[in-house]
């Protein structure tokens, strides 16, 4: 996958990666089409042990969103609902009317946030290790978050993510990986951080769920306690006809801890829709 960028309506420029189509010449139209949606303070490299699987039957495409990796960082207010628009946009540049939108964690906000803006623009959703509502402590918790960034530098945040995000066994089995995502965990800008640490502590798109009518499919692992099971079945049950799967041993980033299994998942997503139809009306 190569890299691009494209310039959004309002001057932020968006990194991104489109792999080939699967099938050279098939309708494009026709062929399975899916976005990926990283968490935060991190880029599309959370998707990287997924994209070549995926990328055996679908076109994938993956971003940096705003604030985040190759991407410009503009120091400003940031909402799920413009993260979701910069998608929207990456779509009409790459010619896609429609698509799978897949989000893990903040990247589960925003996919969230697609469906509920974009409902013409969306043909599936995978919502991974990821909540709708954080809770009523959130706004709180998240403002102090990304203060100590702001005040003691994303370093003093390291063992608290890298606990967060991945259990016992693959931190001490998989060093390197680890290493990699702590890296780019600590360079990122902290007012950006911080700003989507707002973001997050004020979204709430419980009210978006039971408008979703597409093929869904919630994912989270077993030990995932900074969007537990709890906030996935609430999802899950809210979403009529969509999927729970819950990932044996999975904690808060099972893209990288388990991408194997996310990519099944997905491609069985995937196989739930009739890309043979035309897309729906753009809203």
């Amino acid at each position: 996958m190569q890299r691009h960028a494209f310039t959004t309506s309002d001057g932020c420029s968006i990194d991104y990666a489109l792999s080939a189509a699967p099938a050279p010449g098939a309708s494009a139209a026709s062929v399975p089409r899916i976005a990926l949606v990283h968490s935060l303070a991190l880029g599309d490299a959370l998707w990287q042990e997924v994209v070549p699987i995926l990328a055996r039957e679908a076109q994938v495409l993956t971003l940096d969103c705003r604030g985040h990796g190759r991407s410009s960082r503009p120091h400003e207010v940031y909402t799920t609902k413009g993260f979701a628009r910069d998608l929207a946009e990456l779509f009409d540049h790459v010619g896609w009317a429609d698509a799978a939108v897949a989000g893990c964690s903040m990247g589960g906000c925003v996919a969230l946030a697609f469906a509920a803006h974009h409902p013409g623009r969306l043909r599936a959703l995978g919502l991974i290790d990821t909540t709708a509502w954080y809770g009523e402590n959130a706004p709180t918790q998240w403002r102090e978050r990304g203060e100590a960034a702001r005040t003691k530098g994303l370093s003093s945040l390291v063992d608290f993510q890298m606990t967060r995000w991945f259990g016992e066994a693959f931190r001490n089995g998989q060093p390197a990986a680890v290493r990699e995502l702590v890296e780019l965990f600590c360079a990122n800008d902290p007012v950006c951080y911080a700003a989507t640490c707002e973001m997050l502590g004020t979204a709430d798109l419980r009210w978006a769920l039971p408008g979703i009518k597409v093929p869904t499919a919630v994912v989270v692992g077993e030990d995932d306690y900074a969007t537990p099971v709890a906030m996935a079945t609430a999802m899950h049950e809210a979403i009529a006809g969509s999927t729970l799967e819950v990932l044996p041993g999975g904690r808060h980033l099972t893209p990288r801890e388990k991408p194997v299994e996310i990519a099944t998942i997905l491609s069985g997503l995937l196989q739930r829709v009739d890309w043979a139809l035309a897309p729906r009306p753009i809203s």
